[in-house]
């Protein structure tokens, strides 16, 4: 089957970068002899027009120029669509291109359009949201709300960002049910993931595949602040959570387990982000895996 590619581009991204982008887009395209079409991402997120598109112009493969938000806003909409969607990582984290081990170059990137291999990949609904990574509440989500004001982003932004925050952070209150099991727990932060990645390969859950049917499960509980940047460094980021049994769970100060589907009581209606993205909070929250949600061009 024939191929038929349209490219999504943020509008307000640096002009330099950006013309640089498109130049190359052009070029390696045309080179295939692919039909293709470059369209400009919107910031509402709106990309039903896309069914009909997708239907009316034969569109085979969809490639994202842009980060875990993007992706996540038009991967939403093609979840009954029989389409391929590619990534060139150009957000402030990338967390699912770096999982899926897409390249972060953008010349590799686009090679990979043409040379990688479609696969289907898990998400999951949060509230009848979309999520096609990663979603958390309390600190992390704090951080993404107060890094979405700043007019500059990038890696150094999110780290002077992380650090004020850290520096009034309290833990919020959560009851969650897990299997018909309830607990409470004191924490700085929950984080449901289907990626194994923050971004900027900073590993959240160690454990977790794109296609394993299961959402990974992180639970970082009240502790001293200098004890939760240990516990955040040593046992999350660096990918060291220890395995633990059901008799020594609730001792542990970073709790981790994996589950098809949660609920989750915000009793404290801790700040919720999606994908990265800052989103509304609620005082509770269903999340089931959807599996096998898109397809996405992967190395082989």
């Amino acid at each position: 089957m024939s191929r038929k590619i349209i490219y999504f581009i943020n509008p307000i991204s640096g002009t330099r970068g950006k013309e640089d982008l498109i130049k190359k887009i052009e070029e390696k395209t045309t080179l295939q002899n692919i039909p293709f079409e470059i369209l400009p991402t919107n910031a509402e997120g709106n990309y039903f027009f896309l069914k009909e598109k997708i239907s009316n112009e034969n569109i085979t493969d969809i490639v994202i120029c842009g980060g875990d938000g993007t992706v996540s806003q038009i991967a939403a909409t093609l979840l009954d669509e029989d389409i391929k969607i590619g990534i060139i990582p150009m957000g402030s984290g990338n967390g699912l291109a770096l999982a899926a081990k897409i390249p972060g170059q953008i010349d590799k990137a686009l090679d990979l359009v043409f040379t990688g291999k479609a696969g289907y990949i898990d998400s999951f609904y949060i509230n009848a949201t979309f999520s096609c990574m990663l979603c958390g509440l309390g600190f992390d989500a704090q951080v993404a709300h107060e890094f979405a004001k700043q007019s500059k982003r990038g890696l150094l932004t999110y780290i002077k960002q992380t650090i004020l925050s850290f520096i009034d952070v309290q833990p919020w209150n959560f009851e969650i049910i897990n299997k018909g099991k309830s607990f409470t727990a004191a924490a700085y932060f929950i984080s449901i993931a289907n990626s194994n990645q923050f971004g900027n390969q900073f590993t959240i859950a160690p454990k977790a595949s794109l296609k394993d049917g299961l959402l990974d499960i992180i639970v970082v509980k009240k502790m001293s602040k200098l004890r939760f940047i240990w516990a955040v460094l040593q046992q999350v980021l660096n990918g060291k959570i220890n395995d633990h049994d059901e008799k020594t769970f609730h001792e542990k100060d970073v709790l981790y387990f994996q589950t098809n589907k949660l609920i989750i009581h915000n009793l404290d209606a801790a700040p919720l982000h999606i994908d990265g993205d800052p989103s509304h909070t609620s005082k509770k929250f269903v999340i089931e895996i959807i599996p096998d949600a898109f397809k996405l061009i992967q190395p082989v």
